[in-house]
């Protein structure tokens, strides 16, 4: 029985052409362009005081980062849960996405009983598609007094 070796099948001709085409076909630009990191404001320009410690939003190439937000005023989960949700929903559209668009988010909760009310809120906030998610309850609470804290991860 005789056996065939698929890489010379085609023969070694066939093989590199192949290969010289699928690297021309990207373009030059992207072989050559590399991302950069950039720091979004909300009003489009850097505070004349910032903390040395984080950035709110930063985006690198089509992704976009944002902190931890939390509320720090007075109401229960239900309230802050809205009040962050809304604050993300801001940064993104200033940033150029939007809730849609989030692809990762990290819920950190004071209390793991406020679970289901959180959720209550959440639900629906990014679309028929949600996110990938994970759900903590913060050993020791959230800095702030906040009851919830979200992070994302979106695209533009």
């Amino acid at each position: 029985m005789k056996t065939t070796n698929r890489r010379n099948f085609l023969g070694k001709g066939a093989a590199v052409a192949a290969a010289a085409t699928a690297v021309s076909a990207v373009p030059a630009k992207a072989q050559t362009a590399s991302p950069t990191k950039r720091v979004i404001y909300r009003d489009g320009k850097k505070p004349a005081k910032t903390s040395p410690r984080m950035s709110g939003t930063v985006a690198y190439g089509n992704l976009i980062f944002i902190s931890g937000v939390g509320y720090h005023k007075e109401g229960d989960i239900t309230v802050h849960t809205k009040a962050v949700l809304d604050s993300i929903k801001a940064q993104l559209e200033s940033a150029g996405s939007s809730m849609n668009k989030v692809l990762k988010c990290n819920v950190y909760l004071s209390d793991l009983k406020d679970y289901d009310a959180m959720n209550k809120v959440y639900d629906g906030s990014f679309g028929d598609e949600p996110p990938a998610r994970t759900t903590i309850a913060a050993a020791g609470g959230i800095p702030g007094n906040s009851l919830v804290e979200i992070d994302v991860i979106a695209c533009i």
